[in-house]
């Protein structure tokens, strides 16, 4: 009889999603630490004499003022490593601008259809019979669809059909996954929210607008509170 533990499958991971970051490749077993040599013949150590010519102790090139650290890696160096590294080029802002205005006809569009089936319209002809209940009421529905669409569509492929159209996709800051549903429902919220209520469209620009100045991951004032970037397909 066999002393060995049963095997088991290793626990399912996330692997499924196509864009996440996939982990650097361990060295080779049995290769070694390059430190493992022994000292050349004659005593001492390899690292007691300068080499001449005043380069880097352990060779290569001495790190410059804009290396990003002394130990390479990222901006931060010993090891950091920059978020978007192995991820595809942000995406520009101007084209994010025109994919959220596709979005917002598709989904002003359906918008419109249900408040004129269920009388919710703030719009009338006489100005005497505006109607502020009605008015909420289409600016709630309008934030509820809004948010709905975003989360749907942004969780399921991370991107909404005006994204996909224009070539861009959202994708976790950390690891270039799709952002989870909870994720993509935070991200909703912080930009369509303000429908309900008032100066949502002056909301819209300056929480989309963002990404126009902000450095270095062009991330507007959504994407900031999900964590997420947009980049390009």
């Amino acid at each position: 009889m066999s002393t060995e533990p049963p095997q088991y499958p290793p626990p399912p991971g996330d692997d499924s999603d196509p864009f996440r970051k996939q982990p650097p490749r361990q060295p080779p077993p049995g290769g070694g630490s390059p430190y493992d040599t022994p000292p050349p013949s004659g005593g001492g150590s390899p690292y007691d004499t300068p080499p001449p010519g005043g380069g880097a102790p352990y060779g290569g090139v001495p790190p410059g003022p804009g290396d990003g650290g002394p130990y390479g890696g990222g901006p931060g160096g010993y090891g950091g490593q920059d978020p978007l590294a192995g991820m595809p080029p942000l995406a520009d802002s101007g084209k994010r601008v025109l994919a959220r205005i596709i979005d917002m006809i598709l989904v002003g569009i359906v918008v419109g259809l249900l408040s004129w089936a269920f009388g919710t319209s703030e719009y009338d002809i006489d100005p005497d019979e505006v109607n502020s209940g009605r008015s909420f009421g289409q600016s709630l529905l309008a934030a509820v669809l809004y948010i709905a669409y975003d989360t749907f569509m942004i969780s399921r492929t991370g991107q909404t059909l005006g994204k996909k159209w224009l070539g861009m996709r959202v994708a976790n800051l950390n690891d270039g996954a799709t952002p989870s549903m909870q994720t993509a429902l935070a991200r909703a919220a912080v930009l369509w929210l303000p429908f309900a209520f008032c100066c949502a469209c002056i909301w819209t620009a300056i929480c989309g607008g963002w990404s126009f100045f902000d450095k270095p991951y062009k991330q507007g004032l959504h994407d900031k509170a999900a964590k997420t970037v947009v980049v390009s397909t």
